[in-house]
């Protein structure tokens, strides 16, 4: 190459735009952060219905924050996420229903149109861990219209996990397949742990389809929505991602990630991509849906603690020291 053509190919690089590395931001709050709930969290729903003045009129997507001595709403708008104090006696009363009562101490219900469901039964696993006996639902149903005015009639259903198995004390995960309501849950065997698919099935509600159980650690890192609904598990030890096609109700292993690359549950979708945490929970990986390659990865103040959010193309993140973070990657679309 002549020297010429050197520096014209050096000039051609310095001027093509570098992919952008993820940048973190610590957000300004006077309390540690013990818990955090995203947008689709019954916490979320409940502050932005409750009318409550300090939050603007027409507010983007949401996230509610809160510790021993504060809380807070945190809104987008554009590219700004705007912190709004609340104080903990409105956080309590706006999340009181998320345990009710004869649920899972630990867990919370989560809600999709007429339906709630959440973990019932406090049972001891197949390696003596918490876990719980039974799913139970309770769908609202269908009331005449009249005059008079009557209580809504609810419907109750309990789904147990199978004999000999108990559901993980893990959030359960709503998710659209074939155009019906199932849930995610993950079943903890004597030969292991799998995802338990939970639908309607000849108009009851039972556990449809499983993944095959498998020995060792099992984590739900996400639930992907879309025509073709599925799941991405954190596997073993080692914590191999794999994604999980729900089309069906069926579920069929798609894609796993290399060998090497080690992860752990929180994670969340972020338009075609999926972020979630490192095994050692100490930087956030964006991986994409195609696949499961990683793309990015950006190092934290500190290991992942609560949980995460997604925000529009940020992510919000509990630290463990109970500081709240945000991390915007250039690169990431909504």
């Amino acid at each position: 190459m002549s020297e010429r053509a050197a520096v014209a190919l050096a000039l051609l690089l310095l001027a093509s735009p570098a992919a952008a590395e993820p940048r973190v931001t610590l957000l300004d709050l006077p309390f540690r952060v013990t818990q955090l709930r995203d947008a689709g969290s019954e916490a979320a729903l409940a502050v932005t219905t409750a009318g409550l003045p300090q939050l603007p009129r027409k507010a983007g997507p949401v996230a509610v924050a809160w510790g021993a001595t504060g809380a807070a709403v945190l809104t987008l708008t554009g590219d700004t996420i705007t912190v709004v104090p609340l104080s903990l006696d409105a956080i309590e009363g706006l999340t009181a229903g998320e345990t009710p009562k004869g649920a899972l101490p630990g867990t919370r219900r989560v809600l999709s149109g007429p339906v709630s469901a959440y973990l019932s039964g406090p049972r001891s696993g197949p390696d003596g861990r918490p876990g719980a006996a039974g799913v139970t639902l309770r769908e609202r149903q269908k009331v005449t219209m009249s005059a008079d005015p009557k209580p809504v009639p609810v419907a109750t259903a309990t789904v147990p996990p199978g004999a000999g198995a108990v559901f993980s004390a893990e959030t359960l995960r709503p998710v659209e397949i074939d155009g019906a309501l199932n849930l995610l849950a993950l079943s903890e065997h004597p030969e292991g742990t799998g995802l338990a698919v939970i639908g309607r099935q000849d108009g009851a509600w039972r556990v449809r389809a499983e993944t095959p159980p498998e020995p060792g650690p099992l984590a739900l890192a996400a639930d992907l929505p879309g025509p073709v609904p599925g799941a991405v598990l954190v596997r073993g030890a080692e914590g191999r991602l794999e994604q999980w096609s729900l089309a069906g109700g069926t579920p069929a292993r798609t894609a796993k990630s290399a060998e090497g690359k080690g992860f752990s549950a929180p994670g969340a979708t972020l338009g075609s991509e999926l972020v979630v945490a490192s095994r050692d929970r100490t930087a956030l990986a964006y991986v994409s849906l195609k696949g499961l390659a990683e793309r990015a990865r950006v190092t934290l103040p500190a290991p992942v603690g609560a949980g995460l959010a997604v925000m529009g193309n940020r992510v919000v993140v509990a630290l463990a020291d109970g500081r709240l973070a945000t991390v915007q990657d250039g690169d990431a679309r909504p």
